[in-house]
Order: structure tokens, then sequence, then C-alpha cells
């Protein structure tokens, strides 16, 4: 049970494991994730180690699996995860995983490469096709005389205004056709038009269906093109403007008996590559239906293999090379079920010489390792996101696990909203397996998912404190009736807006309500000045309790590390000046609240009487005499005056206790010692235990030295004063600031109720006026509004402040009191963490 209130007892080992073992015992320790190795080889390059080789044969087969992972995921192919965790290959395995790999990425590769080749042959195919039909339109066009254009085409490309005749015939115009992107017709126009000077004649059409890029897959859509010219000069110039712009050309035969049969041709061959693409297809999608069955284990086997030859990176060899030599923390409670692993990793691999895990002494400090479950591990994060616990220190999580949702609920208390909170949490927590299998991308629903055991808590707690606030959606619950009734006559309360009860009178029941408030404060005109005078004091009460309980909690670390100096000059002066001054503060409201009524009947009993708490501490804290009417009673009980002298006057003694009485001694206790106050042994009292001359002379042994030089001895005891100082000014005006910081316990309460009754007035309220079909309508509207406006402002928005502000009283207000946050991470060679962090980790 005392590992739960303070992180795990750790001791750092030595491990010696035979060559032949050590593989299949740091593969059993990362299954059981409880020993965090040291790097013995810090100044070795990460290329230099021993066991380099296999690691980067790890990452080839790494880059082979996620290869076949990206085509399976272009396929669409689902990846078969059966939540099986296979053990780690032993290494002669390696092979044939290298071996099963190599063969499934040639084969794909191979097989992709054919289906390339035989899509850009498609592809030219099809683009051929086009062209032969496009153009059989514009010949059937220029040979049926349909287009009148035509005439006046060969006036423009032609010298004279009819076809010139020379000794051979008429002139032959030449043509070239081919197939560009879409995209790029408007400018491959325009080109064509000022290198050629006007003396060509272009006709284009467009592909309808868009073509498949054979070296991406991306759809493009492209248009056929035919241009018309004179002389090899021109025919030179489209070309090069044709390659420039990318565009296919193709041959076209000019008899039209030729351009059917070659396109007879073409469909032909169009026929058999389909057949022969199909083909491919299906083999390609039967190699990767059976590398998905796989591939999830495949990664696991894989990553195994890597994180133990990277831990053995960080293993030292002995002099006979036949040893490794290992250095590891370990918890103490765990050093049975460690020697169990590594029994077993020793008999896996067969080896006849057993491992030896010695205990060693260092003055490092350990990791801290604190235990949890899926339940703890949220309230741990929220604690760790401050500052990791000292080794051993108390640990603030398991009283976190109240504290927290409970101070939450004070500022969000409303039972609707405190309901709607707790039924998402319970979902997220009925439905646990199943949302984690998921394993989501999303940041935001990873961070409520991860705190969903928190969220149900905080609803939970909300839940209540709204049912004492007697508080639903801004209104009441009338589940006892009111202890409150209305005397006057029905003309009197009808003529009179403004009408008080004296509850003194029988207009109240002279009994408090059975839990919460009473309903009637709902709609009573003063609810806010009385809701105010009530929860102020509520969070002061909290606020000094809480740092009460802090400070108490302080003394358990002292305690626990032996630091007597410490508890005499630190914790009995700290509890001294917060009882005598706040603590003191929060009785009087205790008193005040038990002794003045108006029902008492005494008069300097009654209500006009009573004093106020505020002002009676400012005149406590100022030696002020306290003022009040003639038929009052100045003072609460008699001798309150001097008492509140004397703890006031206690409580300034406090400051210089703390401030000069623990340096002192430190200083005293170190010149008996003869031990010189150099900056090794300041830093030892004043920074692992912020000062303790017990631990710090348990550490010197060594000879007495020669005195210190008398400036260094000055240099160090003024910065062992400063240092206290600090320290000493901290608390005592923290005392005063976080006392008042408790107050943002009422404040976001007061708005929270303020902004949740705004919302019912201004919305909801207006569709409840219509009577009819119409206020069916109104009020199914106005509903949607106010619905979707409390989930978005008052559950999600007041819920984050309410959070923020509950998180900084915690790290604040409450942990400085007693936690330092000065340790590091317990960080376990662990195979589960390693594949959740592969897995959440970004596709390379």
């Amino acid at each position: 049970m005392g590992n739960l209130f303070r992180s795990e007892e750790m001791t750092l080992c030595q491990l010696f494991l035979q060559s032949e073992a050590a593989y299949a015992c740091v593969s059993e320790l990362g299954e059981l994730g409880l020993v965090q190795f040291r790097d013995l080889n810090p100044d070795v390059n990460a290329f230099q180690r021993k066991f380099v080789n296999e690691v980067r044969r790890c990452d080839e087969m790494e880059r082979k699996l996620r290869y076949l992972e990206k085509e399976i995921k272009k396929d669409g192919i689902p990846m078969l995860d059966t939540g099986e965790n296979p053990e780690a290959p032993q290494p002669r395995e390696m092979i044939d995983l290298e071996a099963t790999f190599e063969k499934l990425e040639n084969e794909l590769r191979e097989v992709n490469q054919n289906a390339e080749a035989l899509k850009r042959n498609f592809l030219e195919l099809t683009e051929l096709k086009h062209i032969l039909r496009k153009t059989q339109v514009f010949f059937d066009e220029h040979e049926g005389g349909l287009n009148p254009t035509e005439s006046m085409t060969r006036a423009l490309i032609s010298d004279d205004s009819v076809a010139r005749q020379t000794p051979s015939g008429p002139v032959q115009l030449g043509f070239v056709a081919g197939v560009i992107l879409r995209e790029r017709i408007p400018a491959f126009e325009r080109m064509l038009w000022r290198a050629c000077r006007g003396n060509v004649f272009l006709r284009q059409a467009e592909i309808e269906s868009p073509l498949e890029d054979p070296s991406n897959g991306d759809n493009v859509f492209k248009s056929v093109f035919i241009i018309f010219f004179q002389g090899d000069q021109l025919k030179t110039r489209v070309k090069k403007i044709c390659e420039g712009f990318r565009a296919t050309l193709y041959p076209c035969p000019e008899a039209p008996a030729d351009r059917r049969e070659m396109a007879m041709g073409v469909m032909t061959r169009l026929e058999d590559l389909n057949t022969v693409l199909g083909q491919t297809q299906d083999h390609r999608h039967r190699v990767l239906v059976a590398a998905a069955k796989n591939i999830k284990n495949w990664f696991v086997k894989v990553r195994k293999i890597k994180a133990i030859y990277h831990t053995l990176n960080l293993f030292n060899l002995d002099v006979t090379q036949k040893c490794l030599i290992a250095e590891c923390w370990v918890p103490v409670l765990d050093l049975e079920t460690i020697q169990l692993a590594l029994r077993r990793g020793t008999e896996r691999s067969g080896s006849s010489v057993p491992p030896i895990l010695n205990r060693m002494e260092s003055f490092e400090d350990p990791p801290t390792y604190n235990r949890t479950n899926k339940f703890t591990h949220g309230f741990q994060v929220l604690i760790d996101s401050y500052g990791v616990a000292t080794y051993r220190e108390v640990n603030p999580a398991p009283y976190t696990i109240i504290t927290f949702p409970f101070l939450f609920a004070v500022m969000f208390g409303d039972l609707g909203h405190g309901m709607i909170m707790a039924m998402f949490g319970a979902w997220m927590v009925l439905r646990e397996k199943p949302l984690a299998a998921k394993k989501s991308d999303s940041e935001i629903w990873n961070i409520f998912f991860g705190g969903r055991y928190i969220i149900l808590l905080m609803g939970m707690f909300s839940m209540y404190t709204g049912f004492v606030y007697n508080d639903t959606f801004s209104k009441s619950l009338n589940v006892f009736g009111s202890y409150w009734s209305v005397n006057y006559n029905a003309s009197t309360v009808m003529s009179n807006k403004d009408l008080q009860l004296n509850p003194s009178t029988t207009d109240y029941q002279q009994y408090p309500y059975p839990i919460g408030l009473d309903p009637v404060w709902q709609v009573a005109e003063n609810k806010i000045i009385f809701m105010n005078a009530y929860k102020m004091k509520i969070s002061i009460i909290i606020g000094v309790f809480q740092m009460l309980f802090g400070v108490c909690l302080s003394l358990w670390n002292f305690i626990y590390f032996q630091r007597r100096i410490s508890i005499y000059c630190e914790f009995i002066p700290q509890i001294i000046f917060l009882c005598f001054l706040f603590l003191y503060m929060v009785i009087l409201m205790f008193v005040k609240w038990t002794n003045y009524g108006p029902s008492t009947g005494d008069v300097k009993t009654g209500p006009y009487c009573a004093p106020s708490i505020l002002i009676t501490f400012i005149n406590m804290v100022l030696f002020k005499t306290n003022s009040a009417p003639a038929v009052c009673d100045a003072y609460m009980y008699s001798g309150q005056q001097a008492f509140q002298m004397l703890l006031v006057v206690v409580a300034l003694i406090c400051i210089p206790w703390m401030l000069f009485a623990k340096p002192a001694l430190i200083l005293r206790n170190k010149r008996k010692m003869h031990v010189p106050l150099n900056s090794n042994h300041h830093n030892h009292a004043m920074g692992s235990e912020n000062g303790d001359a017990e631990a710090a002379l348990s550490q010197a042994q060594v000879p007495p030295p020669l005195p210190p030089h008398k400036e260094e001895e000055e240099h160090d005891v003024g910065e062992l004063f400063i240092h206290q100082g600090i320290h000493t000014i901290e608390y005592v005006l923290g005392s005063v600031s976080h006392t008042a910081s408790y107050l943002r316990l009422w404040a976001l309460s007061l708005a929270h109720a303020q902004l949740s009754e705004v919302l019912w007035n201004m919305v909801l309220r207006n569709g409840l006026m219509f009577e009819g079909w119409v206020g069916g309508i109104a009020l199914y509207i106005t509903f949607a509004i106010w619905a979707t406006l409390t989930i978005a402002i008052l559950v999600l928005m007041e819920g984050l402040s309410a959070f923020l502000h509950c998180l900084r009283l915690h790290w604040v207000e409450f942990q400085s009191k007693f936690y330092q946050g000065m340790g590091y991470h317990f960080q376990p060679f662990s195979f589960e963490a390693i594949l959740d962090s592969a897995a959440q980790g970004p596709e390379e």
C-alpha cells in the first residue's frame, strides 16, 4: 500500500549474460517491461557497435514491410489484426523472414513493372484509337465538302488563292496527329500560330472519358489534335513544338482504307491487352491478400528483433568476448519476477550458464516509477505534466483522484450539465475496448479518451454539487418541498413586488433543509447575495484545508527522508503560520454561523450584530480594535482581541524562524564536524532535500580537510541564506495569495450559474411562450439552439475553463507545499511501449 502513495523503490543492478543466451534473455525482459537499461557505450558511435549489422538488416526488413503495407492500402485490402502478440523470433529465423520479404518485394515490383508497361501500352493504343476516330471525322468533312471553311484554309496555307500547280501536280499538305493534355491546348495553339506565322491549320477535339496515367494512376483529360502544314521546314518546327508541350504524336495513314484497317488492328490489340491486364491485376491482388493476412505479425516480429539488438548495443563485452555486461534500473519488488524471466530466456536459448543479476550501490538519483492502471493513469499524467516526482517523495496522484473532480465540481456544479458529462465519460468507459481498438489519429479524441475516467468522475461530482446547489439547467428541484412559507394575504402579494420573508417568524420552519439549498432561493431576488456569501466562505474553507493537507504531506516527506532539521525549521513554523492566521479565520466563519442567527432571541447575537469576518481578520493583522454599534458586542467572544494579537505575534515570529534557523543549524553542525560548506555539500543539502545537515554529513566520508578560505565560506553562507530567504518569502506571501486564489471556486461557480440562467431566459424561455402548433415548431427550434449552446458553451467551454483552473489549484496552491517534481521517468525496455509508439508514429 505504501507504494501507492510514493514511487517504487528502485535499485541499480549489474547483469551478466552469456553471449548465446543474451538475445533470449533480453526478449523475455522486453515482454516483462520492468527493466531500464543504461548505455555503457556512450562514447561509441552508433555505426561502430557490435550489433549494428543486425539493426541494419531489421531496418531493411521494415522498409520492405512498409512497401508492402503501402501497396496493400493502395488496393484497399483490409489488413487482418487478430490482436496476437507473437514472441520475438530467434536470430536464425531472421534469414527466413528476410527471404520471405525479399521474394514478396521482388514479385510485387515485377508485377507492378509489368502492369505499368501494359498500362502504358494500353494508353498509347487508346489514344491512337481516339486519334483514328477523330481524324476520320476531319477527313470526312474535307472530302464531303461539309465544311465551307476548307477552301478558305487551302487559300490561307497556299501561296495563291487557289491550289498552286507544279510540274508534278497540285501541292500536297502534310499533317501530324497526336494527343495533348487538355489544359495545354490554348498555349499550344498560340505557340503554333506565333512560331509558324499562321501558316498551319490546327483542328482539335476533346476525348470525353478520362485516361489513366500509368506512372501514378491519376485520371487525366486529353484532347486529340491534327495539324496541317506545307513543307519540311514547318514540319520540323511543328514537331519541336509538340515535343516541348509533351504532346504524343502517332502515325495516321492518309488513305481511308488504311485508317480503317489500323483501327481494327488497334481494337483487337486493346481487347488482348485488357485480358492480360486483368490477369496481372488478379495475380497482384492475390499476392497482396496473402501478405495482408500476416503483415501485422511481421511488423511485430521485426520491431521486436530490432528493439532487442538496439538494447544489446547498450551492453559491454567482457575481456573474453563470451559474456555481455549490462547495468539497469529495476523495481526492488520485481527482482524475483525479473530473475524468473532471465531463467526462462536461458532455458529457451539452451545455455547451461545461468545469468547473474547483482544489486549495486549508486549515488545517482534513481528514476521515478509510479505503478498505474487504466483508472489511475490519467490522474498520474496530470501530476507528471507539472513535473515528475523526485525519487520516493510523496505522490499526489492518489489524493488528486478525489480532490481534482471535487474542486472541478465546486466550480461546475449543475446537475444537468454534470449528467451530460458523466454520460459521455460512462459511454467511453463502457465501450473502452472497441474504442481503444480503433486507434484514432485525432489528437483531441485521444486526449478525451485518455481522460475518460477523469471526465466520468468530474461529471458525477458535478451532479452531486449541482444537487447541493439545487441547480439543474438554472432551475431548482423541489424534492423535499420548501421550508419557507408566505404568510401574506393574496392582495398584499399581488400589489407588492418586493416582499421579504422573516426567518425569525413562522415564515421559516426553523430547522435546516435536508440536503443542499431550499428551492425557493432560485426565485428569490437576493439569490446572488446569498449564494455569494455562501460560496465565498466555502471556497476559503476548502482552500485552507487543502493547503494544510499539503503542508502535512511535507512532514511525511521529511520523516521518510529523515530530515529532522527540516521538520523543526520548516514544517513547524509553516503549520503554525498557516493555522494561527488562516485556519483561525475559518474557525471564525463556523463561530459566526453557529452563534449568530435570526432566531436566537438576543439582539447581540442577531443578524444586525453579526461581525464581518473579513473586517475582523484585517483588524487582527493590523492590530486594530473592532468597531460595532452600541447595542452589539465588538467581538465574538471574551478575550478575542488579546488572543488574536497573540496569534499574530506568534505567526510573525515564525517568519524569522523559517528564515534563519535552518541555515544557522546547518552552519553550526558543519563547523562542529569541520566539513567545508563547499558547493557540492551545499547543493546536496539545499537541492535534494531542501536542506539537512544529517544528509550532508552522511556523504562526508573523507578526512577532515583544512578550514575553507574565508571569502569562499562567506560566499557560500550568503548563498545559503539567500536560498532560504527565497523559500521563506515564497511561503509567506504564497499563503496569502494562495488563499485568495481559491476564491476562483466561487467566481467560476457564479459565472457558470449566471450563464446557464441567461441561456434559459433568452433562448428556451422564448420557445415556451407560444401556444398551439406554432408553439410546437417554436419550441423545436429554440430547444435545438438551446441544446447546442448548452453543449458548446456551458459543457465544453465552461468545462475546459473549470478544468484549467482546477489544474492550477493543484499544481500551484496544493503541490507547492510539499512537491518538488525534480525527478525523471522510469522508461523500461518494453515491447508493448515500443509497439504502441510505432503504431501511433507517422507513416514513413
